[in-house]
């Protein structure tokens, strides 16, 4: 899901090219030219006179998290290797089982397990790492295995992040769009002055930069835990920005021809 937020563009118009001053008393025919008159500037031989419209345009978009991931962390400390096994196990089991008839897949759930011994008895954790790509499916697995578990369970506050290939796709967006803005206004100017839009002779980037949307001052000094779902997933959105500087052909309005 993106937002677009088109910028205003800056137009210029050639329509003629003229020669400099200096060459305006330099004539072939050997006549003077009256004062502030300018000529236009001579062409080789076979070159047309190309007239251009050039446009400056810019563009935001923006981008929400596309992925969430939530670590699920069971612990146990008993007297022998067996029992800590046993009971985390027991627990790991009804985890990974609840996770998978959510209809979550396999790849997206990493299970690791450390055995230690802590004195006179073993202290075995499980972390249960879960990547989701679906936040409501994430909230209602959360609520239920906090239903269902007891307390030595923790569930962790979900960390939102964007994967590399929806960050380059944001980039393409913002650029294409400014794209689509500087055409628009080109398009414009020209029927405003009677001529048809040409093709682009030349399209560039001048300037790209992305940044992380910004939370006010009161959300920014409560604790990260303290936040909502939703104050997270604002604080992970990504703003993409995109200048762009295009040259238009433009042409001369197009005559109808008249039918005999």
């Amino acid at each position: 899901m993106s937002l677009q937020k088109a910028s205003s563009s800056r137009v210029f118009v050639e329509l003629v090219p003229w020669a400099d001053r200096s060459q305006e008393n330099n004539l072939d025919s050997g006549g003077e030219t009256q004062p502030g008159l300018r000529r236009p500037l001579p062409l080789a031989q076979g070159q047309t006179s190309t007239r251009e419209v050039h446009v400056s345009g810019t563009a935001e978009v923006s981008a929400v998290p596309d992925r969430a991931q939530v670590v699920v962390l069971v612990s146990s400390t008993k007297e022998t290797a067996a029992e800590a096994k046993k009971s985390v196990c027991r627990r790991l089991d009804y985890i990974t089982q609840s996770v998978q008839q959510q209809g979550l897949q396999s790849e997206n759930v990493t299970v690791t397990k450390d055995i230690r011994r802590v004195e006179n008895a073993y202290h075995m954790e499980a972390e249960v790492c879960i990547t989701f790509t679906e936040f409501g499916k994430m909230q209602n697995i959360c609520n239920f295995l906090v239903e269902k578990l007891d307390s030595s369970v923790v569930i962790s506050q979900p960390q939102f992040y964007h994967t590399p290939g929806s960050v380059e796709t944001l980039r393409r967006q913002a650029c294409l769009v400014a794209v689509e803005n500087a055409w628009r206004k080109a398009q414009e100017v020209c029927n405003l002055v009677g001529q048809t839009l040409g093709k682009p002779l030349l399209i560039k980037e001048e300037e790209i930069k992305e940044w992380e949307e910004q939370i006010d001052d009161h959300q920014s000094s409560r604790l990260s835990s303290s936040l909502t779902v939703q104050q997270k997933i604002k604080s992970a959105t990504i703003h993409a920005a995109s200048k762009v500087f295009i040259t238009f052909e433009v042409k001369g309005k197009e005559k109808k021809k008249k039918h005999l």
